[in-house]
């Protein structure tokens, strides 16, 4: 059977971030680090550095091999949370060192883009009425951190 991860590349700091990442997200685990014993492109032998890491139920790869490309936008990591205390917490600490932007994106201080997004707002914005859906997007739209109560409220209108 095969087996398909993500592969996150970092310029330096790789340890520290997915040991941090990890220790947001229940569930979630470094699996293992190790620095490749040979010479690379990127460097000498033992400094570039791997892991193998778990964040919730989804499995990644990690380098850690000096710049190449910068993480954007075009690869994100979004956890859906259920209460706006996760919201809040991720979101806390995600972004510190980092920066915020519209409808739950965040920037860490690694340059790893996040949306921090409330489970419910799939179910709000996909409602069979859609003048309700409607209002859900548009209150969505003008966030920075979701809130669900206001994402609620735009829902009953």
């Amino acid at each position: 059977m095969m087996k398909v991860s993500q592969h996150l590349w970092f310029e330096k700091d790789m340890e520290e971030a997915v040991r941090f990442y990890t220790s947001l997200i229940p569930g979630s685990a470094v699996e293992w680090v190790s620095a490749i014993p040979a010479d690379t492109p990127s460097g000498p032998a033992g400094s570039v550095k791997l892991a193998g890491v778990t964040l919730g139920d989804q499995r990644y790869m990690a380098i850690e091999a000096g710049p190449l490309d910068p993480f954007n936008h075009s690869f994100s990591i979004i956890v859906g949370c259920d209460s706006q205390a996760e919201i809040d917490r991720l979101w806390s600490a995600l972004s510190e060192g980092g920066s915020t932007e519209q409808c739950g994106w965040l920037r860490d201080r690694w340059g790893l883009c996040w949306q921090i997004t409330p489970t419910r707002l799939g179910e709000l914005m996909s409602d069979p009425d859609p003048a309700k859906a409607k209002r859900v997007t548009e209150a969505m739209l003008k966030m920075v951190k979701f809130d669900i109560a206001e994402l609620e409220a735009a829902a009953r209108g």
